[in-house]
C-alpha cells in the first residue's frame, strides 16, 4: 500500500496526463473536420462530417480508480473468524422454517415483531361523515343562491314542525282533557289551517324548479335544445298543481315523488351540460331538506289520524257541490212533476163540476 504523499503524486501526473490527451484529441478532431483553429480559416469539406467530441471526465474517473484501489478497513477479511465459522456444526432447528422464512421484508427488519397497530373501529363511520360535510359544505355553489334557495325550503319546513306540533298537542288533550298550550278543538282548526298551505307552497316550488329550465334555455346555457328543455318546465307544473286536489296525505306523497323525479331529471341535465356543474347537489341538499319535512309532516299526522275530522279536500268539496246539483235538480223535476199532477187534477175537476151542472140544467128543464 503507498503511502498518502506517493497516491497524490500519482493523481497529480495521471490527471495532467488526461487533461493533455483530451485537448490533444479535440484538436486532431477539429483540424479533420474542417476547423484550423491557428489560422481561423474555414474551408468547406468535399462531403458533409459530424464533429463528434466526446466529454472526458479525468477527475471522476481517477476518483473511481483510487476506490477501487485502494484498500478500505471495512473490506478487510477476518481470517480467523472465517476458519472458526468453517468448523462450527450447522444445528438443524425445523420449527422456524416456513414459507416465509427465506425471504426477507423490505419495510422492516425480519425477526423483529412489528409493533401491533390499533384498528379503528369508526373508520367507515367517520368516512361516511366526512363524505356528508363535503356534500353539504357546497363552496362551488354562489352565495346568492344558496342563501335564497335555503330561505325558499323554511316555510315548507315550518309548517312541517307546525305540524308535528299542533299532532302532539291534540295527542296531550285527548290523553289529559286539554292541551299544553292549545285546546284540542283549536289545534284541530289550526293544524286543518296549516294543511293547504303545506301543500299549495308545495306544489309553488316544484312549478318553480321547472321553470328554471326555461331560463336556461333563453340564456342558451349548454346551447339550445328547444322542446325538450322545455319540456321540463311544462311537466313540473302538471305534476304539481293536480296534488291540490288530494287529500293531505295523497298530495304530500304525490309532491315527495314530484321532488324525487325532477331531482334526477336535473341532475341527468347537469350531466348532459344543461346547467352548472354544482347545480346537481345544490339541488340535492334542497331536496333533502324538503323531503326530510315532508315525511315529518307524515310522521305527526299519522299520530293522529284517527283523532281528529278530516278536512275536506278541493276534491271532496267538488264532489260536494256535484252531489248538491244533483239533489236541486231532482228536486226541482218532483216539483215540476207535482205542479203538473196538480194541474190535470184541477182540470179533471173542472171537468167533473161542468157536468154537474149540466145534469142540474137537464133536471130544472123537466
Amino acid at each position: 500500500m503507498f503511502p498518502r504523499s506517493r497516491q497524490a503524486a500519482y493523481l497529480r501526473s495521471t490527471l495532467s496526463y488526461l487533461k493533455t490527451q483530451s485537448t490533444r484529441g479535440t484538436a486532431n478532431l477539429a483540424y479533420h473536420n474542417g476547423i484550423r483553429p491557428s489560422t481561423g480559416r474555414v474551408f468547406r469539406p468535399r462531403k458533409p462530417m459530424t464533429l463528434a467530441v466526446t466529454i472526458h471526465r479525468p477527475l471522476s474517473t481517477s476518483l473511481q480508480r483510487l476506490q477501487t484501489t485502494t484498500a478500505s478497513p471495512v473490506d478487510r477479511i477476518d481470517r480467523k473468524h472465517e476458519e472458526a465459522v468453517e468448523h462450527e456444526k450447522l444445528e438443524p432447528h425445523p420449527e422456524e422454517v416456513s414459507a416465509t422464512s427465506s425471504t426477507h421484508e423490505i419495510f422492516h427488519e425480519k425477526g423483529v415483531e412489528d409493533p401491533e397497530q390499533e384498528v379503528d373501529m369508526l373508520a367507515g363511520i367517520k368516512s361516511d361523515l366526512r363524505t356528508v360535510k363535503e356534500t353539504f359544505a357546497l363552496y362551488e355553489v354562489p352565495r346568492e343562491a344558496l342563501v335564497i334557495g335555503m330561505a325558499g325550503v323554511l316555510p315548507y319546513l315550518a309548517t312541517s314542525l307546525s305540524t308535528v306540533y299542533l299532532a302532539w298537542d291534540i295527542n296531550h288533550a285527548s290523553v289529559d282533557g286539554h292541551g299544553f298550550l292549545l285546546s284540542g278543538p283549536t289545534a284541530e282548526l289550526l293544524l286543518h289551517i296549516v294543511e293547504p298551505l303545506q301543500v299549495g307552497y308545495g306544489a309553488v316550488i316544484i312549478s318553480f324548479l321547472g321553470a328554471i329550465h326555461w331560463g336556461l334555455e333563453w340564456a342558451k346555457y349548454g346551447g339550445v335544445h328547444g322542446y325538450r328543455r322545455y319540456a321540463y318546465g311544462v311537466v313540473a307544473p302538471a305534476i304539481a298543481w293536480p296534488t291540490i286536489l288530494l287529500p293531505v296525505e295523497y298530495a304530500l306523497i304525490a309532491q315527495f315523488s314530484a321532488f324525487v323525479f325532477l331531482y334526477f331529471a336535473d341532475a341527468r341535465a347537469v350531466v348532459r351540460g344543461w346547467a352548472p356543474h354544482w347545480y346537481s347537489t345544490y339541488r340535492f341538499v334542497l331536496t333533502f331538506v324538503v323531503g326530510a319535512s315532508i315525511v315529518i309532516s307524515l310522521i305527526g299526522r299519522g299520530q293522529i289520524a284517527d283523532k281528529i275530522n278530516r278536512l275536506p279536500s278541493p276534491a271532496d268539496r267538488i264532489q260536494a257541490l256535484r252531489d248538491s246539483q244533483l239533489e236541486a235538480m231532482e228536486t226541482e223535476e218532483r216539483l215540476k212533476r207535482e205542479r203538473i199532477v196538480a194541474k190535470d187534477e184541477g182540470e179533471e175537476d173542472d171537468e167533473d163540476g161542468e157536468g154537474e151542472d149540466e145534469d142540474d140544467e137537464e133536471d130544472d128543464d123537466e
